[in-house]
C-alpha cells in the first residue's frame, strides 16, 4: 500500500472566511453566509499537483450547541467538495464537555484521516488558525502552518503567513 501525504485544512479561517464577534471567530451556521477566501482554489489546486492529498479538519461544536443544524452543515460541505479539490471532510460536531477524541487540540481526526488514506503524518502538513488547530498537528506530528489573524498572535507554529498563497511555496520547498 502506498503511503501518502496531506495537506489538512482547518475549514473556518483558512478554507473560508470565520464570522467575527466581539473579536472572536465564529463558524457560519448558513451556507448563505459561507464565503471562500481568496486564493483557496489556487492553494488546493497547487497542493494537489504536488501529489498531496486535502483533507479538512474541522471542530464544529454548535451541532452539539443547538445553534447550526447538520442538514446546513452537510450542504456547506457539499458545496466545498463541488467547488475544490478536497479528498475527504472530517468534522468534530461535539463540544468541549463531551471529553471526544476527535475535537481539536486532541489529533484524533487526524489519525482518522491517516489510517484511512494511509498518510505519512511526519510527511503532512496541517494549516490553521487558532492554536487548537496548531496543537492537534503538533501531536500528530505534522507540520504546522498558522494563518495571521488578529485573535491568534501568540499561537506559536512552525510558520506563520499572511494567506493561503504563502504556503504554496513553503510546501513546494518543502518537497
Amino acid at each position: 500500500m502506498k503511503i501518502r501525504r496531506a495537506v489538512f485544512l482547518d475549514r473556518d479561517g483558512v478554507i473560508n472566511k470565520v464570522l467575527l464577534n466581539d473579536g472572536k471567530p465564529f463558524s457560519p451556521r448558513r451556507i448563505e453566509d459561507f464565503e471562500l477566501l481568496p486564493w483557496v482554489e489556487y492553494a488546493l489546486n497547487s497542493f494537489k499537483n504536488m501529489g498531496f492529498l486535502n483533507i479538512v479538519i474541522t471542530n464544529q461544536p454548535d451541532i452539539a450547541r443547538g445553534f447550526a443544524r447538520i442538514e446546513e452543515l452537510n450542504k456547506i460541505h457539499e458545496m466545498i467538495r463541488e467547488k475544490l479539490p478536497i479528498d475527504d471532510i472530517l468534522t468534530c460536531p461535539h463540544d468541549d464537555a463531551d471529553n471526544c477524541q476527535c475535537r481539536k487540540p486532541k489529533p484524533g481526526m487526524l489519525f482518522e484521516a491517516a489510517k484511512r488514506w494511509s498518510i505519512n503524518l511526519k510527511a503532512s502538513f496541517l494549516i490553521g488558525d487558532t492554536w487548537k488547530d496548531i496543537e492537534a498537528g503538533k501531536l500528530a506530528g505534522c507540520k504546522t502552518i498558522l494563518i495571521d489573524m488578529p485573535y491568534n498572535k501568540y499561537v506559536l507554529a512552525d510558520f506563520r503567513v499572511e494567506s493561503l498563497s504563502s504556503v504554496v511555496k513553503i510546501i513546494n520547498d518543502d518537497r
